[in-house]
């Protein structure tokens, strides 16, 4: 199959993938319900899209004007004005007399200023028109709060990487693949599929590029990105090795070395939420107590990268790797825990709670014994007093030992003080 057989006639292959049902469409299924409960009925609200690119806001606007037997008028805010929305307005009314509904899709509704969204409104409640937008911004902060008020937010998470083949195999399908004459290696389809970033769009322009070169294989790939194919190869050794080295250069107190391999896992395409992940995990178990501070900042780093994206997101990755960097080290927590589940696993015996800590919250607790003789630290000097905690068989256990760095110092002079360490 040719698909520049018949160049006039010839639509992308981006394009021609769009689904054109909800049972076609890929991902998103908590949205996908939603919307087929919507549909089920006679009432349909007007909605924003909030999502990455190439997640289907576009496609999922048109399956709803389909399925519910709507006018569909696509328009870019960065395009249109409000004598363009007039008369669409103006033309939705004399359908509305025929009982025809109008669905106004509006991509990229944060371009559009608070003058052109407050024409909107009256329209919007009246049900005059039905308004479907579509923005990568979070319309919280990009879409007035009139508006917003009138509306259903939708989010669509990025595709998954399983999801992103399963739309390849339907392009493969749709172009009468494979034959023996044409070589398909799910090596090449892997490595896609992992590029793309949850953005079918991009997954889909692709396939097709490599398409044209006789053959999805790596060769080929190879052939179109060069040096980039290795950079972007997340399952291969370099993907690897330069995650380890991120994560050793901060542990190592090394923020140059930090940031460069930052440098290098975003010029890669790295998922942001991967090298987020990192951090926040470096932070507990390389820094710990020594800065607490640091895990407050590494998670909320990671959570303000999901907010913001790309390419903003690099700047709080960089601040939050080269704190962590910067940071005081000790793993006396990390340690702590792996020695003490380590006795966990491994104990044979009966690890009893100790009488006087058990829960004396119910009926009958008392008729055990329970809490008797459990000592109330705020009772005492200091907030503090001298009784056993551990079970029996652990009674000599020291899990934490806090280091001389930073915050930890501070911990080890308070512990030696109330145990007489």
């Amino acid at each position: 199959m040719n698909l520049f057989a018949d160049i006039e006639n010839y639509v992308p292959l981006a394009e021609r993938m769009r689904p054109q049902k909800l049972s076609d469409f890929v991902g998103q299924e908590e949205v996908l319900n939603f919307l087929t409960k919507l549909i089920g009925g006679n009432y349909f609200p007007s909605i924003i899209f909030f999502g990455a690119p190439g997640t289907g806001k576009t496609s999922l606007a048109k399956i709803i004007s389909n399925e519910i037997s709507s006018n569909f008028v696509k328009i870019n805010a960065a395009l249109s004005g409000i004598a363009e929305l007039r008369k669409i307005v103006q033309k939705a009314e004399e359908e509305r007399n025929f009982n025809v509904r109008t669905i106004l899709f509006i991509d990229e509704i944060h371009r559009f200023n608070k003058s052109q969204q407050d024409f909107l409104l009256p329209y919007v409640e009246d049900g005059r028109i039905i308004l479907i937008g579509a923005t990568t911004e979070n319309p919280f902060f990009e879409v007035n709060g009139a508006l917003l008020s009138r509306v259903k937010i939708l989010q669509l998470e990025k595709l998954t990487v399983d999801d992103i083949k399963k739309i390849l195999q339907r392009a493969i399908d749709e172009l009468k693949l494979p034959d023996k004459n044409f070589p398909i290696e799910d090596r090449a389809i892997e490595i896609i599929s992992d590029y793309s970033d949850g953005d079918a769009r991009i997954a889909l322009n692709l396939l097709e590029q490599i398409y044209f070169d006789g053959g999805i294989t790596v060769d080929n790939l190879r052939k179109i990105w060069g040096e980039r194919l290795r950079k972007y190869d997340k399952s291969g050794d370099n993907h690897y090795n330069t995650a380890s080295a991120f994560i050793k250069s901060m542990r190592g107190s090394n923020p140059n070395a930090a940031v460069f391999y930052l440098a290098k896992m975003l010029d890669g395409g790295e998922d942001v939420k991967f090298i987020a992940r990192r951090i926040v995990i470096c932070a507990a178990e390389d820094v710990g107590n020594a800065d607490p501070q640091a895990l407050i900042l590494a998670n909320a780093a990671a959570q303000a990268v999901q907010f913001i994206g790309m390419p903003e997101a690099r700047i709080i990755l960089a601040q939050a790797a080269i704190y962590v960097a910067c940071a005081p080290k000790s793993n006396a927590a990390y340690m702590a825990i792996e020695n003490a589940l380590a006795d966990v696993k491994n104990f044979k015996g009966v690890d009893e709670v100790p009488i006087h800590l058990r829960d004396t919250h119910y009926k009958g607790a008392k008729f055990f014994g329970y809490g008797k003789n459990y000592k109330y630290p705020h009772d005492f000097e200091g907030h503090f007093v001298k009784q056993n905690y551990l079970p029996k068989d652990f009674a000599d256990k020291k899990y934490y030992t806090p280091s001389e760095n930073g915050y930890e110092k501070i911990f080890k002079e308070y512990l030696k003080k109330c145990w007489n360490l």
